[in-house]
């Protein structure tokens, strides 16, 4: 069992610093998701965790005990890799036992025939026997044991990754990116099979990704990673519900938060030349935060597209996009006078706002509608710093 402790962790390659004053404290037990854009650093500071890159400054612990110095054995951590990194030449069996078979190993078994020699006893002794049939049963690999990795699937060679991960009984699990090579199908697969393997083992994952989905549906904390700098620390919920500034609002949901840039005249809110109708209250709170200019952030489901009513806020705009996926239908819209001519031309898709509507709706593209939505649905950041605003 181990918690982790991040203290102003630093990392650089000379000049460059990739990973900044990293802070965060992890409780045992959570499935922590690094959630990031491809370069954020969040792969280098797993390899910081694992012991295979070293930390220029800062204090890394594992409980209460300080592992900067020590070696990724030492760490008694398991890893599994983005790309398998299955032996081709081993069956199944082999490969899961690996970690075992070297944690036996001595240097005498290196030479000629002793080494096949002692793989091949330790393979059939009754305890390691025993973990690979436990393990190899628990990720439903047990018909395939004596196959080799280019006879099996992509999910299951990555389930016998994960195999060979989960055999030695770590106190923390780290995952490099592992599904981003499987098929639709097989994503949400996995991703419910390490969920459930998370459940069973009770110890602390931490799950690197650029994908949101595997984050918001796998994680019990998310840290939110931009260019080395951690934007948000949280629970999927907390993340999502209430962003911690524009890249979060952004980065986490799908379609991403709308932004709307709305400047406070007249009393009202305005994006671009369109008033926000209903809109009093909140110019009223923009300007007593100091400010003439806002973001506004909406989330897309929270979004109609209908005739404005009661207290709802609303801006005219057209449709320009519409894509029918079944359960839901996504509507892309551009703001501007209803009764204005609408450009769909090269580029025109640039700086849409996306609405999602549930069911199957009938929308005719390059048409005149309104976006509505509650006062409760409302984000506010501010626009130079990006951070959360709160009125």
């Amino acid at each position: 069992m181990a918690s982790l402790t991040f203290d102003a962790l630093s990392k650089s390659y000379g000049a460059n610093t990739v990973i900044s004053d990293f802070s965060a404290t992890v409780d045992d037990k959570e499935f922590l998701v690094l959630l990031g854009p491809s370069g954020c650093g969040k792969s280098t500071m797993l390899r910081m965790v694992a012991g295979l890159t070293d930390i220029s400054s800062g204090t890394l612990k594992f409980g209460d005990d300080v592992v900067n110095a020590l070696t990724p054995k030492q760490r008694n951590i398991a890893f599994v890799f983005q790309s398998y990194a299955l032996y081709p030449h081993m069956t199944v069996r082999a490969n899961i036992a690996f970690p075992l078979i070297m944690d036996n190993f001595r240097w005498w078994h290196h030479l000629p025939f002793w080494g096949a020699l002692m793989r091949s006893r330790l393979l059939k002794r009754p305890d390691i026997k025993a973990k690979i049939e436990r393990t190899a049963e628990m990720l439903e690999l047990t018909d395939y044991l004596e196959r080799r990795p280019k006879a099996l699937s992509g999910g299951q060679r990555q389930r016998v990754a994960v195999a060979r991960s989960i055999i030695r009984e770590p106190a923390i699990y780290l995952f490099d990116e592992p599904l981003s090579n499987l098929d639709a199908k097989l994503r949400m697969q996995m991703r419910a099979e390490i969920s459930a393997l998370h459940a069973r083992v009770q110890k602390t994952f931490v799950y690197v990704t650029h994908d949101q989905v595997e984050a918001m549906t796998m994680g019990t904390r998310i840290i939110v990673m931009n260019e080395g700098v951690v934007q948000q620390y949280g629970t999927p919920a907390e993340i999502y519900s209430a962003p911690a500034n524009e890249f979060v609002a952004r980065f986490i949901g799908s379609p991403p938060m709308n932004i709307f840039a709305a400047t406070v005249r007249d009393g009202l809110l305005y994006v671009g030349d369109v008033p926000v109708l209903n809109s009093a209250g909140w110019a009223a709170s923009v300007v007593a935060l100091g400010l003439q200019t806002v973001s506004l952030g909406v989330r897309a489901e929270k979004i109609g597209l209908d005739s404005p009513s009661g207290d709802l806020l609303s801006i005219e705009a057209h449709t320009l996009v519409v894509e029918h996926l079944g359960a839901e239908t996504i509507v892309g819209v551009k703001t501007g006078p209803v009764g204005s001519t609408v450009d769909v031309g090269v580029g025109a898709s640039r700086g849409l706002h996306y609405a999602r509507i549930a069911g199957e709706e009938q929308f005719t593209t390059n048409s005149g509608c309104r976006i509505t939505f509650a006062s409760d649905a409302v984000h506010l950041f501010d626009p130079e710093t990006g951070k959360r605003l709160e009125p």
